[in-house]
């Protein structure tokens, strides 16, 4: 699904004919402790129109519970129901893969350990017990130990369930790494990959679709490699907000199946009327607002940068994508990426 598949619906905003908005949460909702500037407004003003809003985490660390009690800090108004986290969608394909009540390894923390307990499923740290699988999931306190109990366990050919591999995590601090690398050294160690619940994969969204009865939900996300692609291999519309980790320059050269349907500076652009894309006859050239952007030869060209940064960069990737042209032969200027 293409940019640009949605002109012919006459989109008035983002959320025209959307029955449900599935928000990500790092990056989109908040950054650490903090919210992200206009998020706890946009999103009251989503609830009060009566939408529907389910928010979707990869993070394993924390319970439903957990999330939702941070989000209301903010002034939200969140149950436990309306969080959709990563350890669910594990948990729901791991009871595929072993029997009921099964004694499970766990990697990981709090949330994951709520979520098997919910499932039935017993609980261990230690390969020694013989357990039926090892469900793996991030918690900052995972270290050596853990892994090396998980890597004794799945050497016994064991199902081997992650609930998500995002190499990257947005924490107060900056970015730091997430549990694709804590999957990659077990996987390093064991010679296999582990079946993934969370996003990129369709798992977690299918069980957000399921869990609030959405026949046409919008998927909010920051991230390219996970919450875009996600939501389109799921076949939802998604919306790319740049205030976490993914931003201009990786947007301009997203991958096809990474390309979203919406770029907004954030969570206010979701009431505000989407620009429409126009191309010339040859599709060299494509104008947002009063932006222009052309490729000529094997340069990205700005014709007008116009008054709104955003529509600039809608209209480089507009022309970029559908160019399909790879970016690395290319010359773009910083100016569409840079600050």
């Amino acid at each position: 699904m293409s940019l640009f598949t949605r002109r012919s619906r006459s989109v008035v905003t983002p959320l025209d004919g959307v029955d449900a908005v599935l928000a990500d949460l790092d990056g989109v909702v908040y950054q650490g402790p903090n919210a992200i500037p206009f998020a706890v407004e946009s999103l009251t003003r989503v609830a009060a129109a009566g939408t529907r809003i389910g928010y979707i985490t990869n993070n394993a660390s924390r319970t439903d519970r957990q999330v939702a009690e941070h989000l209301s800090s903010f002034g939200l108004d969140v149950a436990a129901s309306d969080v959709v986290t990563s350890p669910q969608a594990a948990v729901r394909l791991l009871a595929d893969l072993v029997p009921p009540g099964s004694l499970i390894l766990v990697v990981g923390g709090d949330g994951l350990v709520d979520e098997l307990g919910k499932a039935g499923f017993r609980v261990t740290r230690e390969s020694a017990d013989e357990p039926a699988a090892v469900i793996q999931g991030f918690s900052p306190e995972v270290g050596w130990k853990q892994l090396a109990e998980a890597s004794f366990a799945l050497h016994r050919g064991i199902p081997w369930v992650a609930t998500n591999t995002d190499w990257t995590i947005p924490v107060a601090g900056g970015i730091a790494p997430g549990n694709g690398t804590l999957v990659s050294a077990v996987h390093t160690a064991v010679g296999r990959l582990p079946v993934v619940a969370g996003k990129p994969e369709v798992a977690i969204f299918e069980e957000a679709r399921r869990r609030f009865g959405a026949s046409s939900p919008l998927f909010v996300g920051d991230r390219l490699d996970t919450d875009i692609l996600g939501a389109n291999r799921a076949g939802m519309p998604v919306a790319h907000v740049l205030t976490g980790v993914d931003t201009a320059k990786q947007l301009l050269s997203a991958k096809p199946d990474e390309r979203p349907q919406f770029i907004l500076d954030d969570l206010r652009g979701l009431f505000e009327p989407y620009p429409a894309t126009t191309f010339s006859k040859d599709s060299s050239t494509a104008t947002v607002g009063a932006a222009t952007v052309r490729i000529r030869g094997n340069d990205v060209v700005i014709a007008s940068a116009g008054d709104n940064r955003t529509d600039l960069l809608r209209a480089a990737c507009a022309v970029i994508w559908t160019s399909g042209r790879a970016i690395y032969g290319l010359q773009v200027p910083e100016e569409l990426y840079a600050g």
